[in-house]
């Protein structure tokens, strides 16, 4: 019988064992098998992943309604909207419960992604070869048969996202706005000349991005909403279907009111 490595518990699990007879006595033979990757992530258990994926998925939809209000200060024209947006970014970045706020986002982003990518390995190990003859669209929407392609799309997004805007203002020198005598990061101000054509010449496909990431999370949105409440067990036939058409308000509403803000600001700079 050939020897099981000392790290046998963590690494391997049992692939098939049987009796063989030696002598007067019975001896075990196991056969081991390398640790399968997909039922790794920050929680092990399947049932656990989808309650994190439906926690921290509904907790980001709040978090979306929240950055679109703050955003949606960048259509007041002029100074007044200056004063507004860099004000609210100020707000974001230190008032405490905020920041705390600000902590569980990353941390709910995180879980989410991660083990959203250990679900979808785990669901296609569970059926490793594909039936000769598919057809999806019979019992699934073209979102829930892709979120693992939509949900890397929007990681993309929010990388560039976050270095653009978010990293600038924590950690790169900005223009400075003073506002009855106190100077603030000029975050307006980087903003606009994001989406200015007449500054960055790269304007018109930064636009397409943004325009290309609020898509994906749309369809992203699309499925995951009511699934996030399917999942912690909120489904019955007199309030799901209000759920659902919640669900595709929001999915259709937010990400438009998102994809508007740079098309605005592009469109108002040419």
């Amino acid at each position: 019988m050939q020897d099981l490595p000392p790290f046998f518990p963590l690494l391997w699990k049992v692939r098939s064992f049987h009796l063989v007879t030696h002598g007067r006595g019975l001896i075990f033979e196991a056969t081991p098998t390398a640790y399968d990757m997909s039922s790794s992530g920050i929680l092990k258990s399947s049932l656990a992943k989808k309650y994190a994926m439906a926690l921290t998925g509904l907790f980001l939809c709040s978090f979306l309604v929240g950055h679109l209000l703050g955003n949606l200060q960048l259509f007041i024209p002029g100074e007044e909207g200056r004063i507004a947006f860099n004000e609210y970014a100020l707000f974001m970045t230190t008032f405490p419960v905020v920041k705390i706020l600000s902590y569980l986002t990353y941390a709910s982003v995180l879980f989410h992604v991660v083990d959203g990518i250990a679900l979808t390995l785990q669901n296609r190990k569970a059926r490793p070869v594909r039936y000769a003859v598919e057809k999806g669209s019979a019992n699934s929407g073209w979102s829930s048969r892709n979120m693992g392609i939509l949900g890397t799309l929007i990681l993309v997004f929010l990388v560039t996202h976050m270095q653009n805007f978010w990293w600038k203002m924590h950690f790169s020198e900005m223009p400075m706005h003073e506002i009855n005598g106190e100077q603030l990061k000029d975050l307006y101000t980087v903003v606009l000349d994001y989406f200015n054509p007449a500054i960055n010449s790269f304007a018109a496909v930064a636009v397409a991005v943004y325009v290309a990431g609020m898509a994906a999370m749309g369809f992203h949105l699309w499925h995951g909403f009511a699934s996030g409440f399917q999942s912690m067990g909120v489904r019955h036939e007199t309030y799901t279907r209000w759920i659902e058409a919640a669900g595709k308000a929001f999915a259709l509403i937010v990400p438009l009111a998102f994809a508007s803000i740079p098309l605005y600001l592009y469109m108002t700079q040419a």
